[in-house]
């Protein structure tokens, strides 16, 4: 069902939620904990991104233990969580490390974006490992994705690559990647993701075009509305262009014990 209004939240959090199972590849888990497990040592790559059962929390919180030893990982405390989630976890010692807001768009009322001169953005296709090694390297910097994990994430998106629900936005300068995005088509909503820019080519709008273009895709597909989970960086850029903020995840740091 193709979701109508900002208002209708469920579904941008379910969007959300699809997008990071799947980067599951050594585990996920979508029941009374929704968790997944890249194994790439990013603490971004594994989480558990909800409990849904207060009642169960204590099996839970051992559970994400069990399941994400040995890689870093965070805990994402969303709107759909079970109430009082952030305070069991502060009282077994997490950090909470800040908080991420959810904005929405109806994608009939963006502020036009144009791209910068001499910049072009394609739709990046191909799942060839050069392909999604540039890929990669274009975001990883914005992320924290460093050489040293390129080789192991460039594995997970050659899976990413033939995903028909992903579309994949580069944008380039002089035939340089200065920028990336992700429009991923689930649930009825336009999620956008990897949205990044170069650090040097920042503040002339590429970032703004790239979403942009994302977001039209979106509307070619019949979508209406847009979603995406903001950096503190990002969200200026999307309220600008119209976003506004409709919920907010929670991020929490589990202790040296549980990493």
């Amino acid at each position: 069902m193709t979701v109508k209004s900002i208002d209708e939240l469920a579904p941008q959090l379910a969007n959300c939620r699809a997008y990071w199972l799947s980067w599951g590849a050594e585990g996920r888990g979508e029941d009374d904990l929704t968790y997944y497990r890249s194994g790439v040592a990013h603490a971004q790559l594994n989480a558990v991104i909800r409990l849904r059962d207060a009642d169960r929390a204590e099996e839970a919180l051992a559970r994400a233990g069990r399941e994400l030893a040995g890689v870093p990982w965070m805990w994402w405390v969303a709107p759909d969580s079970a109430p009082g989630t952030g305070e069991r976890l502060l009282g077994h010692g997490f950090e909470r490390v800040g908080a991420m807001p959810v904005m929405a768009v109806s994608l009939d009322r963006v502020s036009e974006v144009p791209t910068p001169p001499g910049v072009e953005i394609e739709v990046l296709e191909g799942d060839d490992p050069g392909t999604c090694a540039a890929w990669v390297r274009a975001y990883g910097p914005s992320f924290g994705v460093g050489p040293e994990l390129v080789d192991t994430v460039v594995g997970l998106e050659q899976e990413w690559a033939r995903d028909p629900r992903a579309v994949r936005f580069l944008a380039r300068e002089d035939g340089r990647a200065v920028g990336t995005s992700l429009l991923f088509d689930a649930h009825g909503v336009a999620g956008v993701y990897l949205v990044a820019t170069a650090e040097e080519h920042r503040r002339r709008g590429i970032g703004a075009a790239l979403t942009a273009a994302a977001l039209e895709e979106g509307r070619r597909r019949g979508l209406h509305v847009g979603t995406l989970q903001a950096s503190g960086l990002g969200a200026p850029v999307y309220a600008r262009m119209g976003f506004e903020t409709v919920a907010e995840y929670e991020l929490y740091r589990p202790p040296a014990s549980r990493k």
